[in-house]
C-alpha cells in the first residue's frame, strides 16, 4: 500500500489539470475535474496497485480482470470518452458513443496532458498525447465520429504548435464555436 505516494501523484494530476483548465478559462472544470478519485472505490484501489509510472487501474485489471475504479471513474466524469457510450437498438453495433460536448473534449485534452506529464516527469513533450491516442486509435470504434476528429485535431494543434497556441485555441475558438452553435 503506497497512500502517501497514490495521493501525491493524483493531486499532482488534478493540480496539473486545474492549471490547464484556467489557462483556458474552465475554472469550474478545473475545480471539479477528477474529484471522485478521492472517494474510497477508487483510492484504496490507488493506493493498492500503485506504480508511479501508469495508472493503478490498469494493475487492478490485470490483477483482477476488471478495474472497479475505473467503472467508478468513468461513469462519474464527464472528460472521458466512455462516459459519453449509449445503447443504440437497430445499429450495427448495441453500443456506441454519442458526441461529447466540447468544453468536456477541451477537459480531456487537458487531462491527456497533465497525465502524460505526471507519468512521464522529465521525459515528457508535446508529441506525448498524440502519439499515446493514435496507437490505440484503431480499437475506439464506440466513439462518436465527431468526438474522435475533434480529439486527434487538438491533439495535432498541441503536436505540431505547442501548448501555449492549443490553449488559446480552446479559449477563443474552440469553446467559443461551442457556444455560438447553443445560441442557434
Amino acid at each position: 500500500m503506497h497512500p502517501w505516494l497514490h495521493f501525491k501523484t493524483i493531486t499532482r494530476h488534478k493540480l496539473l489539470v486545474m492549471h490547464y483548465c484556467f489557462r483556458a478559462g474552465m475554472y469550474k472544470q478545473g475545480l471539479l475535474h477528477d474529484l471522485s478519485k478521492y472517494a474510497p472505490v477508487e483510492f484504496l484501489v490507488g493506493c493498492k496497485y500503485y506504480q508511479g509510472d501508469r495508472s493503478p487501474n490498469n494493475a487492478e485489471r490485470e490483477d483482477t480482470g476488471i478495474s472497479k475504479s475505473w467503472l467508478h471513474h468513468k461513469g462519474r466524469n464527464k472528460h472521458h470518452f466512455e462516459y459519453w457510450v449509449d445503447y443504440a437498438p437497430g445499429d450495427e453495433h448495441i453500443i456506441n458513443g454519442v458526441p461529447m460536448p466540447r468544453k468536456y473534449i477541451a477537459e480531456m485534452v487537458m487531462d491527456r496532458i497533465s497525465a502524460s506529464r505526471n507519468y512521464l516527469g522529465d521525459k515528457y513533450d508535446q508529441h506525448q498525447p498524440l502519439d499515446y491516442y493514435l496507437k490505440g486509435k484503431e480499437k475506439l470504434w464506440f466513439i462518436h465520429p465527431k468526438t474522435k476528429r475533434d480529439l486527434e485535431g487538438l491533439l495535432r494543434i498541441l503536436n505540431d504548435h505547442g501548448e501555449a497556441v492549443l490553449i488559446s485555441y480552446i479559449k477563443n475558438v474552440y469553446l467559443k464555436k461551442d457556444k455560438a452553435l447553443e445560441r442557434v
